[in-house]
């Protein structure tokens, strides 16, 4: 053979067989002869790859909590976006879908007169271009001009791409309408227009859109094969429309099909789903007659859904149908359901289970053991709980820390504190790194039998562990003020620790609010000075707490000098301390500042109480003076539950004596007076409140009118004392 001729060096001839081209961004780079690699260039992504190289990613140094981690990926640019959806299609489809993007989207007579410059449009070409637009409108107006178009037919695939498009852009009820279009258009839909259509319902959990489909195929006369039955069988049950499954299933026999293992599990899931026991295992015996009796797979899931439901009974009733097909379960049915049995406080029986299981030699896993040694301490059988760990430990497992947790707490519950702090020593031994949860059993039952000394080594022991002394130590109070009503225990804790200086500001707050949950407000206020008097300074929670008790007394000058604190701070009071506040300052007739209080908490809090929403509701009607009107807002606040009290009523003779008349509150008053809402007591208070209101809102305006016309230095000079200095 000759030796062959090197290609010639002209420039003008290097095309595809001889050299490679230059490349660029809409063709790709060539080298060589007719079976080449072939490589698409990106420049711009190509250069961005390598001017922002990372380096190497260590798993231990990774924080899922971090800021960059939670951050959201960049997304692309309109540009970027055009360009990869660019990639994938034809040169024709690539030239409409920028047409559509250079007239933004938009149905115009510039969009035609591009289109009209095609010579012929394929329902090839129109269902490329529906697979990638995601403007329903264009998309409809686009597929709508092709249909227009000399020589022009859909076909089957251009009408599933609008299908999809329309399904993409959430407007399924319109891709809903597609068969009647093909019918329309001398198209007659087939049961694979209608399957794609139950699809995108399916996947998308609209069970009645599935069965509205499903109607709609008989009306066009379509059958549905077995797959599709399932299909929409399956969708109809998952959503929760039993009976509409059921229905499906009887035209399913009706058209005389034959059930497959899949039809039978299908119904049974749901109808194990619905509670519906009794039809499960009519099913099954159908299932056994017409097919084979379920195996062990079928079972375990009927009883994962069942155990999913809480439906115990079922799941036993289900077993035994199983042991009557004399069907081996697995390890994977005992777990199922012995952890259901655990879930559901029936551990005798899951423990009978286990015993099954170790019988036959099954795979027993920790978390069988987990599930009925966490069931045996909740049912107050530590023992048996302790056997099971020793038998945990002899299989050649090891017990991880909620076993530990568990086992520590019934021990505690049993006043066996001294084991569960030898239990808490081998936690420690294995490094299984202890938590709270694992020592507050522990120094729980130690402040109970006042053993403090042991309090304190344990805390020591914690310390030198790594935890959280003074945060741990706010969980265990908050954990006992709870559990002990009268504070006795919790507050003996308080005072040994105190000395040795296990002490915070969120300990004394913890304490300061139960101590005002149980009415002792002296002994909260006591704390309150002890605070202050310390080398802590309190936060403005404890200003918070001090704020509600100097109210709960009646000494508000001290309750306004606790809410200045805070804002000096530049913080903002608890919901309860400003309503307690506002309340006060209410009952001694300080409206006017309980008013900004009430508008301070609305501004500054995420949800106000319910009372304050309603002053502003009733201040504003005020502006109309009419009575009737407020009575209105008074009567819808009671139907939400809430009646009037001391600051409602405030906002009345508030709202009245600014914007309207001393007749127009007392209709309001008296109203709420015939109704039995108020007293003739307090009526008369209120009544005495709204008169001097009234007097000092007319006293500010006189001043303010003297101050206007300069009047206010001649009547001081002339010996006028009534005017303040």
């Amino acid at each position: 053979m000759p030796p062959q001729s090197p290609p010639p060096t002209n420039a003008s001839n290097l095309y595809f067989f001889y050299g490679h081209r230059k490349p660029s961004q809409n063709r790709p780079t060539v080298h060589g002869g007719l079976f080449s690699n072939r490589q698409t260039l990106n420049p711009s992504k190509k250069h961005h790859q390598l001017d922002n190289k990372s380096p190497d990613f260590d798993f231990r140094k990774w924080d899922p909590d971090s800021a960059q981690s939670l951050s959201i990926p960049p997304t692309r640019t309109p540009p970027e976006k055009f360009f990869s959806v660019a990639q994938t299609l034809s040169p024709i489809a690539r030239y409409i879908v920028d047409t559509f993007r250079k007239h933004k989207n938009c149905w115009s007579p510039a969009v035609i007169e591009d289109l009209n410059k095609l010579r012929r449009v394929t329902p090839k070409l129109v269902a490329e271009v529906l697979k990638v637009n995601s403007d329903p409108r264009i998309s409809s107006k686009f597929f709508h001009w092709a249909g227009k178009q000399k020589g022009y037919r859909h076909d089957f695939s251009s009408y599933n791409a609008l299908a999809y498009c329309l399904n993409r852009t959430n407007q399924f009820r319109a891709a809903d309408q597609v068969p009647e279009l093909m019918s329309m258009q001398g198209k007659p839909p087939t049961e694979k227009q209608f399957e794609i259509l139950i699809r995108m319902h399916s996947d998308a959990n609209r069970g009645l859109r599935v069965y509205y489909v499903y109607e709609k195929m008989k009306k066009f006369g379509v059958k549905p094969r077995v797959f599709l039955y399932n299909r929409i069988m399956d969708a109809l049950m998952k959503t929760g429309h039993l009976d509409l499954a059921m229905s499906v299933y009887d035209d399913f026999r009706g058209d005389e099909l034959v059930e497959e293992s899949v039809t039978f599990m299908i119904l049974a899931k749901g109808l194990c789903k619905g509670g519906q026991i009794d039809q499960v295992l009519e099913l099954l015996n159908r299932m056994r007659k017409k097919l084979c009796k379920p195996d062990v797979f079928a079972y375990t899931a009927m009883v994962r859904v069942l155990v999913m439901e809480g439906n115990l009974d079922g799941c036993l009733r289900v077993w035994e149908e199983m042991g009557k097909d004399r069907v081996e379960p697995d390890a994977m049915a005992y777990k199922t359901l012995v952890l259901g049995l655990c879930k559901g406080k029936r551990v005798e029986k899951g423990y009978g289970l286990f015993k099954e299981m170790k019988q036959k030699g099954c795979l027993i896993d920790r978390a069988i053991y987990g599930s009925l040694i966490e069931a045996f301490v909740a049912d107050g059988k530590v023992g048996s709980a302790c056997d099971l760990l020793k038998d945990l430990v002899d299989s050649g497992y090891r017990a991880d820390l909620a076993i530990y947790n568990s086992l520590i707490e019934g021990l505690c519950n049993l006043n066996q504190v001294d084991k569960a702090s030898k239990l808490f020593q081998v936690t420690v031994q294995e490094g299984l790194e202890p938590e709270f949860v694992t020592v507050n059993p522990i120094l729980v039952s130690y402040a109970e039998l006042k053993r403090m000394d042991d309090f304190c080594n344990l805390l020591l022991q914690m310390q030198n562990l790594g935890f959280h002394i003074f945060d741990d130590l706010s969980r265990f109070f908050l954990f006992v003020v709870t559990k002990d009503e009268k504070l006795t225990m919790p507050l003996e804790v308080f005072e040994y620790l105190k000395v040795r200086g296990y002490c915070s500001v969120p300990i004394y707050n913890i304490l300061m609010e139960a101590l005002h949950k149980i009415r002792k407000v002296d002994k909260a206020l006591s704390l309150f000075n002890e605070l202050k008097d310390s080398k802590f300074e309190p936060d403005s929670s404890t200003y918070s707490h001090a704020i509600t008790c100097f109210s709960e007394i009646g000494d508000i000058q001290e309750a306004c000098t606790c809410y200045s604190k805070i804002k000096e701070m530049s913080l903002v009071p608890s919901v309860s301390a400003y309503y307690s506040l506002v309340k006060g300052l209410c009952k001694i007739g300080g409206i006017d500042p309980a008013m900004m209080l009430i508008r301070d908490c609305l501004a500054n809090v995420t949800s106000g109480p319910m009372e304050f929403k309603y002053t502003l509701a009733i201040i504003h009607v005020c502006k109309s003076n009419d009575a009737e009107r407020v009575i209105e807002v008074l009567n819808e606040m009671i139907q939400q539950g809430c009646p009037p009290d001391d600051i409602i009523y405030s906002a009345i003779i508030y709202g009245m004596c600014k914007h309207g008349t001393l007749e127009e509150a007392r209709k309001v008053l008296s109203n709420m007076r015939e109704r039995k809402l108020l007293t003739e007591s307090d009526l008369v208070i209120y009544d005495d409140k709204l008169v001097d209101h009234m007097k000092e809102k007319t006293a500010d305006l006189v001043l303010s009118g003297l101050k206007f016309f300069g009047l206010e230095k001649k009547l001081k000079a002339k010996g006028c004392k009534f005017l303040p200095t």
